[in-house]
Formats: C-alpha cells, sequence, structure tokens
C-alpha cells in the first residue's frame, strides 16, 4: 500500500515542480496512515491566477481512492475559472456527486486526476 502511495505523491511532485512561469505558496502531504494522506497545496501563476489543489486519498485494493478532493482555479481578479468537486450537491446530476463549477454553469463530469487538473491549467494559460 505505502509503495502506491509513494508513487502517487512522487508524480504529483513532479507535475507541480514541471510548472513553469508559477510558484507554489504552499504545499502540505499530511500522512495519516500508510494508506492515507491529504494534500494541500497553493500554485500561483506570474499571470496572477490560483490554483488550490486539496484532496484526501486512500489506497484501496492496491489504487488511489478519493475520499474527498476539491480543485480550484480562478483569474486574477479572482474570478472563477474552473472547480471541481465532490460536495454532494447537485444531485440532479448524472455524475454526482462528482461536477465542475464554470463561471456560468455546473456540468457533469468524471472525477480527473490531480495531475490533470494541473495540466488543464496549464492550457488555460498557453
Amino acid at each position: 500500500m505505502l509503495d502506491e502511495l509513494i508513487k502517487y505523491l512522487r508524480d504529483l511532485e513532479i507535475a507541480v515542480l514541471g510548472l513553469e512561469n508559477a510558484y507554489v505558496e504552499y504545499y502540505e502531504e499530511e500522512v495519516l496512515a500508510e494508506d492515507r494522506v491529504n494534500l494541500k497545496i497553493r500554485i500561483r501563476f506570474e499571470s496572477g491566477h490560483l490554483l488550490e489543489l486539496n484532496e484526501a486519498v486512500v489506497v484501496a485494493k492496491g489504487h488511489i481512492a478519493h475520499l474527498g478532493y476539491r480543485y480550484h482555479f480562478q483569474n486574477e481578479r479572482d474570478d472563477l475559472v474552473f472547480r471541481y468537486d465532490n460536495t454532494p450537491h447537485f444531485p440532479e446530476l448524472a455524475s454526482f456527486p462528482h461536477h465542475k463549477h464554470l463561471p456560468a454553469k455546473v456540468i457533469e463530469i468524471k472525477p480527473p486526476s490531480i495531475c490533470n487538473v494541473i495540466e488543464e491549467a496549464k492550457k488555460i494559460l498557453a
């Protein structure tokens, strides 16, 4: 179990360190057990955009499982660009509780990986 968690955290660290024109304001890995970690990360881009990544993950049956997540991206004026989360609201969505907030609507989604969210933010800023 520990090996899977170590790999997950290493892949995340590589993704964060690979960001250009950005710096990490905050990075916390709270290891609660050999199979569970909580992450809190704040990345500020030179453009002023902010990406906040929060998640609680466990290793279940040899795979990473998310207990909760919130990936929030905003522009330099603090306006929402997007936010993924699994807070149990919007029960009418087929992907409940998983959803994505956009500036004018909330949509159904497949839960994204934290590394995919980082890539999405990079593409928006490219």
